[in-house]
């Protein structure tokens, strides 16, 4: 009695299942099918032609020798036949001529004489043996057109048949990066469908996404728990701003403390909004601009809001605490950097258009692009632009370099584009494309 075999040790046929092995088995039926195909197909065609050309050339059946054989009038050797003026079976007349007898029927053969003189063969005369020649151009044709077919459809099935995994896995990828932004579960791909690489790929893709959301998840908890744990020394802050004698510097205080728990509350509220996996929604884009630059203008911060070219709400489609994150920190830039911010509304058939303009001096063209990356903060030593005067660049303030960095992550996750633009007439164009709500 033979003892069964380890687990560990069983064998597993899909081991073999390698996309090498696939590939070498579909290249291989592919052209040996399509030359085997062929070579029946054109052979058998050849051969139904060749077999009614023989039969076509066939010559005809021979009749039977002349004369009655029953009397045997007209054999050769036998009574002459009756003729005009000629009684049956008697002599011809006197003066007549008696008939030739017909030549003897000699065999196909040649003369029963040892075959001198032998004629040709009129079975074989009108079809003469077959010598080796190249095929004709018909049957030349024929053959490359099958192999051709075959050769193609194979190759669309295999390359349909082995891109397959492939495509679950570009689909798999592009759910996956939808998924973590929006705060859902991330895709998983089934692993144990396709050969043994894509069933490795499968299984690696699935535990790096796992990997990456638990990564999300713990960044965003860190931030949330940042953000709240500041609240409790702020509290304390502002009871003690609130002993301060009043005047300006209490005041500004006071100001700065508001600010900083507005900004700890939108993070908080991003984060809840990511956490829960809450969908873009429609917003009066007008109405919330114009909540945030009345907060602002009760603060006593140059910020004005132009009215639309049109009366009809402009309605865009986003997350609001995400929104008002990115909005917030490029109004807050234009104040601290530029002196003020400007806020104009276009609304355009392929989506919504939001201009914050302010009047410093602008940033390098060349620097443009690098100031939206994260942890790069431009030094006061760049070169200013071709319209700035003297003296108009800001003082070097204390920062890391993430919030124009944080304001296009949090705007692209909603669909939208931000990109940074020198005006001409001086300043700094913050321009912010967001789509239309359906």
């Amino acid at each position: 009695m033979t003892k069964p075999a380890p687990p560990g040790r069983r064998w597993n046929w899909r081991r073999l299942d390698t996309l090498f092995l696939r590939l070498f088995i579909l290249m291989w039926v592919a052209l040996a099918g399509s030359h085997l195909v062929a070579y029946l197909t054109v052979t058998k065609l050849r051969h139904q032609q060749d077999l009614s050309t023989t039969l076509s050339r066939l010559p005809p059946l021979a009749t039977l020798p002349p004369g009655n054989p029953i009397t045997g009038a007209g054999v050769p050797g036998g009574p002459p036949r009756p003729g005009p003026g000629m009684g049956p079976g008697g002599p011809p007349p006197m003066g007549g001529e008696r008939m030739a007898p017909p030549p003897l029927l000699q065999p196909p053969g040649g003369t029963a004489a040892g075959g001198e003189g032998r004629g040709p063969n009129p079975f074989t005369a009108g079809n003469p043996p077959r010598v080796g020649g190249p095929m004709p151009m018909n049957s030349l044709w024929m053959d490359y057109g099958i192999r051709f077919v075959l050769i193609g459809l194979a190759a669309f099935l295999g390359a349909r048949w082995l891109s397959r995994p492939m495509l679950r896995l570009s689909h798999a990828a592009s759910a996956l990066s939808q998924n973590i932004d929006k705060g859902g579960k991330p895709p998983v791909i089934d692993e144990t469908l396709g050969t043994v690489e894509v069933r490795n790929a499968a299984q690696v893709f699935n535990q790096m996404s796992q990997r990456l959301k638990e990564q999300f998840d713990a960044r965003g908890l860190h931030m949330a728990a940042v953000s709240h744990d500041l609240r409790t020394p702020l509290t304390r802050l502002r009871m003690r701003v609130a002993q301060w004698p009043e005047g300006p510097a209490q005041q500004a205080a006071i100001n700065d403390i508001r600010e900083m728990d507005e900004m700890i509350g939108d993070t908080l509220a991003v984060l809840r909004e990511q956490h829960e996996g809450s969908e873009a929604r429609s917003i009066d884009l007008v109405a919330l601009l114009q909540a945030l630059v009345d907060d602002l203008a009760d603060q006593g911060l140059p910020v004005e809001l132009l009215p639309p070219a049109t009366d009809v709400p402009v309605r865009v489609r986003a997350r609001t605490a995400a929104l008002r994150r990115v909005i917030g920190n490029l109004v807050g830039n234009a104040v601290r950097h530029g002196g003020g911010a400007t806020l104009t509304v276009h609304a355009l058939p392929e989506g919504v258009v939001l201009h914050i303009d302010d009047s410093g001096p602008g940033i390098p063209e060349a620097q443009l692009e690098q100031a939206l990356e994260p942890w790069v903060r431009l030094s006061q030593d760049a070169a200013p632009p071709a319209h700035a005067m003297a003296g108009e660049l800001p003082a070097r303030t204390a920062g890391y370099g993430l919030g124009l960095a944080i304001a296009r992550d949090l705007a692209e996750r909603d669909g939208c584009r931000l990109s940074l633009h020198n005006r001409a007439e001086g300043g700094l164009r913050a321009q912010l494309v967001m789509p239309l709500a359906g």
